[in-house]
């Protein structure tokens, strides 16, 4: 007795058009209007104020404090993202779980609550407050505090986004490298390095935009202190609560844009990637 043959069922088009309605709606609604709110307060009173916003010289301290920070923590945390991603996904040892839930912590505590931890660590009334008195060494309302309060924000990341990866292709590749006389390094580079290079690229954007609009825990160790320890969110926040909104707005846009640069490189990135694999099809 033959069974009779089905055919793929298709949804009606108006579930596809409501889908997609509700979509774009929601863009718009929640990122596009934003992003055009952004700008048009940005440049309302005209390009002199916009321009001169951003050459204020308190606004060139934090954008340069928000690149200096950017520069630290994105490497750092590559490094650890890699690291981790390979201890977690090549070996099996006890406490592998642990490590997990703890590079997952910061995506769960509160950047406050982060902030608030290193002021406990490193502030005059801390556990190591006293030392680094007497040391003359200051990490809190000073540079170091703000990049370890945004490098324990953003340390996730380039891990979370390699770990998947790296469990997914497995270790047959390496062990083959290795048994053709490859030392390790050459494998890393030759065999590992490319199989997770769009995954590390990811994690790479996604730590450096956090990086660059981290505000809460930055705010914490800060002190905001003008031209030494606001970064570009805080400049704006402080520039919105004097009541300087075209000021604010032109800052926010600059930090708007290098977010849409960024993703445009990851989007140019990708697509060169797969002109280059069909090409070699």
């Amino acid at each position: 007795m033959s069974l009779p043959s089905l055919k793929p069922q298709q949804d009606p088009v108006w579930v596809k058009w409501s889908l997609m309605i509700v979509t774009f709606a929601f863009l718009g609604l929640f990122l596009l209007l934003p992003l055009v709110a952004v700008f048009y307060e940005a440049f309302k009173q005209g390009w002199a104020l916009y321009i001169g916003s951003l050459l204020d010289k308190d606004a060139l301290a934090a954008i340069r404090l928000t690149l200096l920070t950017v520069l630290i923590v994105v490497p750092l945390n590559t490094l650890f993202g890699i690291t981790a991603a390979w201890l977690i996904s090549k070996y099996q040892f006890r406490g592998k779980g642990l490590l997990i839930t703890l590079i997952d912590l910061p995506l769960a505590v509160s950047p406050v609550i982060s902030g608030l931890i290193y002021v406990l660590l490193f502030g005059r009334q801390g556990w190591f407050g006293p030392w680094l008195i007497d040391h003359d060494i200051k990490i809190i309302f000073a540079v170091p505090g703000i990049v370890l309060a945004t490098a324990f924000v953003t340390f996730s990341f380039v891990a979370r986004e390699l770990i998947p990866v790296m469990q997914a292709q497995g270790t047959e590749e390496e062990e083959a490298s290795i048994i053709l006389g490859a030392t390790g390094w050459q494998t890393f580079w030759r065999v590992t390095l490319p199989n997770i290079k769009w995954g590390l690229l990811y994690g790479v954007i996604m730590c450096n935009a956090r990086a660059m609009g981290e505000f809460g825990a930055v705010s914490v160790v800060s002190g905001h202190i003008r031209g030494l320890t606001n970064t570009m969110p805080l400049h704006v926040e402080i520039l919105y609560n004097e009541y300087k909104s075209s000021a604010a707005f032109a800052v926010a846009s600059l930090l708007t844009v290098l977010a849409l640069i960024t993703l445009i490189l990851k989007s140019f990135i990708e697509a060169r990637s797969h002109s280059g694999r069909g090409g070699a099809k």
